[in-house]
């Protein structure tokens, strides 16, 4: 999971500011790296580096990005290690030119990919997917950018929603199956490309469309064209976009995330009731969903969480320790809403554990009477391919234990999952158009 942005302001050589704006939006999608490359007359130059968005860049470094045409992005890594060197947007020179490309998501046969390149003599600089795409692309172009894209869209397996910067045009591709948002809106002398709609609202961008999965949208002086690059393959958003990735202000393919994920507070509360004084959530991607379950089960609804708005995501950190600690550091009991009470505690998942673990004691410490755990989606029971950092079974606790065993691992006094159906309903669907791989096993791809 990462966020990519592209702004295309014809006549605006300040477009990296808009691209800077829209990674702000979209931080929430990725804090280990942020980058802006910037097409000034056809010369392309980028400039990243480790950390957030606004850690990165500055007024300064802001100025010296000249051009009517960036593209950004913000980095989650699940494939290649987390250092400078991997950090986006990835730039490369061939003898046709250069182009920069960011890229959310993930490729499933990127090793064999880049094996069967190297032997064929091409050297890489980074150890991520995003750069055997770029290599593809320019291995095939031939004068024709849209069919070398189309050629490497053929080779490539995967989760992809891309933004491209070439000499002259900007590019935007959403993969066959429509895994990764992308989204498309009209500035007042241009258009801009995002991962999520809130990004165009940040940058006061018209809404137009999502973009289908397998196109191709090509923005360049003469505006913007589309190309379908795919065979009809049958469409599987990630669910998880809905239960937590995406903020709550965002609409995917003409889905609210925030009334998706009430819609599955509701359904929760009648599919797993509690007897309890108060509903908290886990702040924020919780919040929906326990207003939801109180509003559903008529348990008053109060804050019982206050959280560090300068702590990260702690379920998208790198490392496991790192996630810990950003618990503590996160989330404090507010005691005065907890103490003495009988709790339901909502949240949007569990997937380690350990979050749920430390929340659950930390509420007790605070004096709550029981603590009843809901949880707004059925448990995580296989890793992830196509983009979120899950890669093993041995790291998902609702594929190694009962839901009972998990209930004990917790420490709460019952536990709660929303029903796979219970959450397709949510989102209005009946299984089709979503992937729901982690969740029943059933891999697209």
């Amino acid at each position: 999971m990462c966020g990519v942005v592209g702004i295309y302001d014809k006549g605006n050589i300040n477009a990296a500011n808009g691209a800077y704006y829209g990674l702000v939006a979209l931080q929430h999608r990725g804090q280990e790296s942020a980058g802006i490359a910037i097409n000034n007359d056809g010369i392309i130059t980028c400039y990243k580096d480790m950390g957030f968005v606004n850690e990165v860049f500055d007024d300064k470094i802001l100025g010296l990005l000249k051009g009517d045409m960036a593209i950004g992005h913000v980095r989650y890594s699940t494939s290649g290690a987390n250092f400078a060197a991997n950090a986006q947007p990835i730039v490369i020179k061939y003898k046709n030119g250069s182009l920069a490309i960011s890229h959310n998501g993930n490729l499933v046969n990127a090793d064999l990919l880049r094996n069967q390149l190297e032997d064929q003599g091409l050297f890489f600089s980074t150890t991520t997917d995003t750069e055997v795409i770029a290599a593809l692309i320019a291995r095939n172009y031939k004068g024709d950018i849209i069919e070398a894209i189309k050629k490497t869209l053929k080779t490539i397996k995967g989760s992809y929603a891309l933004t491209i910067l070439t000499d002259n045009k900007l590019i935007g591709i959403r993969d066959g199956y429509g895994f990764r948002p992308l989204v498309l809106g009209k500035l007042e002398n241009g258009y801009a490309l995002a991962s999520e709609s809130c990004a165009l609202d940040t940058l006061g961008a018209q809404f137009l469309r999502d973009v289908k999965p397998g196109e191709i949208i090509m923005i360049d002086k003469d505006g913007v064209k589309c190309f379908e690059t795919e065979d009809i393959v049958p469409k599987k958003v990630c669910l998880f976009e809905y239960i937590y990735f995406a903020r709550p202000d965002s609409i995917i393919d003409g889905i609210s995330m925030y009334k998706a994920r009430e819609n599955a507070g509701r359904i929760l509360a009648v599919e797993q009731p509690a007897i309890a004084d108060t509903v908290v959530s886990v702040p924020d991607s919780g919040t929906p969903a326990s207003i939801g379950y109180a509003s559903e089960s008529g348990i008053p609804y109060s804050i019982g969480l206050i959280k560090n708005r300068y702590v990260g995501r702690t379920f998208i950190q790198p490392t496991q320790s790192m996630r810990e600690l950003g618990v503590k550091l996160k989330l404090n009991p507010l005691k005065e809403n907890i103490k003495g009470k009988k709790v339901v505690m909502v949240d949007d998942s569990i997937v380690r554990g350990t979050t749920s673990r430390k929340i659950v004691q930390a509420l007790r410490d605070a004096g709550a009477k029981e603590v009843h755990v809901r949880v707004s989606s059925p448990p995580v029971i296989g890793p992830c391919c196509y983009g979120i950092n899950t890669p093993t079974r041995e790291e998902l606790i609702g594929a190694r234990k009962t839901v009972e065993s998990i209930r004990e691992y917790i420490g709460a006094d019952s536990l709660g999952y929303l029903s796979i159906e219970g959450l397709l309903t949510a989102v209005g669907s009946k299984g089709e158009g979503f992937c729901s791989a982690c969740f029943n096993g059933d891999y697209p791809l």
